[in-house]
Parts: C-alpha cells; structure tokens; sequence
C-alpha cells in the first residue's frame, strides 16, 4: 500500500494511491499523522472498503509531506561505506545519531530555500524509515520490522559551514527551514524490500549521486533496534538512514547549491520527488 497527503499547504489531506489515483480517506481517518496513527489509522484502512471513496488524479493537487507534522526526525550520518570513503572519516564503530528539527519537514516537490549567505548548502539522497507503532528497548534488530511503518524519499539537505565549521553539533547545518523534502509517498513495508534498493539524487539533469541500499554499513533493522535502546519512537517518526557517496562535499573542490536549480531525488520501488532551489533574498524580495 501507498499513502500520502494531498493539498495545499496546512490543508492537506489523507490518501492511499492506487496506480495513477489518489483515494481520499478523510472520512475515515483525520489525517496520517502520530495521532491517529496511535489510534489504529493504518489497520483501519485496510480493512475498509475504499472502492466507494473519491478519487482524483494524482498530478491534479499538490503532494504534501506523507505524514503530518512528525514529533522526530532522526538521522543517521556516515553510514554508506563509499560515503564515508569521500569525506576520509573513520568508519564509526555505531551508528552516528543526529537531529533534524521537525519542521524542516516539506512536501516532495517543495522549493529548497537556501539560508541568508549560504555557499555550502548541499543535497543528500536519502531511505527515509516512517515508523508504525512504539518502539522502545527493542531486544533484537529482527524485531524493527514489526515496527516499521514503511519507506519513502528523502533530501537531507545540509549546509555544511554551519553543520562543520561552527561549534557544537551537526543539526546547526540540517535544520533550516524547507531542508527536508519527503515523498511522494510512504511504501508500507509489506510492499518494498528496503535491503537492495537504488536511490539517485540529479542537480540540474546531472547525476550526483547513484547507490544502492546494500552499500549502508548499519542495515535498516538494526538501526531501529539500535535507537530504541535509547529514545522511544512512535507513530510518523522518520528516521533518515544516511546518504551514499556523491555529495556535493565530496568533490575537489565542493560543488553545492544554488539558488535557480532543479535536485530530482529518486529510490527504486518509491518514485521520485523534485524540488528547485531557491535564495533566501529572492523569498523576501520577489
């Protein structure tokens, strides 16, 4: 199953998708989101008998982030073996843990705004975990499955001056506002095989970056079992598993964003979500 939201900005609503169509589900759930989720909303869904509910083309509203406003948004950082080869790190020895403030969350195709001075914003291919149900002091990786969710895109954008060069941690450079586009969709985890999938991110028709899942050096279900040995996860969690190598900081010298450009980011059995790019001054000053 496919789930996502549909609208516009803080009016979007409940859907599961069905090949090129969208079900609205919001007269049996208010919406995807930790709450309801809480609530039973997933299994609710499937047992209901959706063949009478509207529809809609997909591409006839915009797609907003698959789940309503997530409490967490947990990283994993250098954990793709070739990643880590081009940034000359050690190879950690467990996962590398940091955070993304909640509300960078954005729609798939929403605009990356780059921050006030920025030459160092950079773009980040990501598996993004949606998590199911609480999880807490899991006694095994073979339990993460029964806790996950499923799966969906997303671009982890950073800014490295203030993700490297200030002081403290990494989640200076990854909480802008507009810095985590998700989508299109969550692919519920009984439909996707999260192990061996490509992911691909493009800036301007140029392919940056283009793995494979089954180069992460931490694998999926051990980073949940992982994180829970030490925060509870709930409901609409996201947790993003880590980008492979091609990074705009990975090459000599860098290459990162700018305002004017198009970033198409795609994993296999997802889709893809594509966002432009925009300078901070151009917001303010149309």
């Amino acid at each position: 199953m496919r789930i996502a939201r549909m609208g516009a900005i803080g009016s979007e609503r409940p859907v599961v998708i069905e090949g090129d169509e969208a079900i609205f589900v919001d007269s049996l759930i208010k919406d995807w989101s930790r709450q309801e989720l809480e609530q039973g909303a997933f299994d609710r869904i499937k047992k209901a008998n959706l063949s009478t509910l509207p529809r809609t083309p997909v591409n006839s509203y915009r797609l907003g982030s698959p789940i309503n406003r997530p409490t967490k948004v947990i990283c994993v950082g250098l954990n793709y073996l070739k990643h880590i080869a081009e940034t000359g790190a050690e190879t950690p020895k467990e996962p590398v843990i940091f955070m993304k403030a909640p509300d960078c969350v954005v729609g798939p195709d929403d605009d990356i705004v780059i921050p006030p001075g920025s030459t160092a914003t950079d773009y980040e291919v990501e598996l993004a975990i949606v998590i199911g149900k609480r999880a807490l002091y899991l006694e095994n990786p073979e339990q993460s499955p029964d806790y996950i969710l499923g799966y969906t895109i997303s671009q982890d954008v950073s800014e490295r001056h203030w993700q490297i060069e200030r002081s403290g941690q990494w989640v200076k450079g990854k909480s802008f506002p507009t810095f985590n586009p998700i989508g299109p969709s969550i692919v519920t985890g009984d439909s996707i095989n999260p192990h061996n999938l490509r992911l691909w991110c493009e800036v301007d028709g140029v392919i940056k970056q283009d793995s494979n899942t089954d180069d992460l050096l931490f694998g999926i279900n051990h980073i949940v079992w992982y994180i829970s040995q030490f925060m509870e996860l709930f409901p609409g969690d996201i947790i993003n598993t880590g980008t492979p190598f091609g990074v705009g900081l990975g090459f000599k010298p860098p290459v990162y964003l700018h305002g004017g450009q198009v970033v198409r980011t795609g994993i296999e059995g997802i889709g893809e979500i594509t966002s432009k790019t925009i300078d901070h001054k151009h917001l303010l000053n149309p």
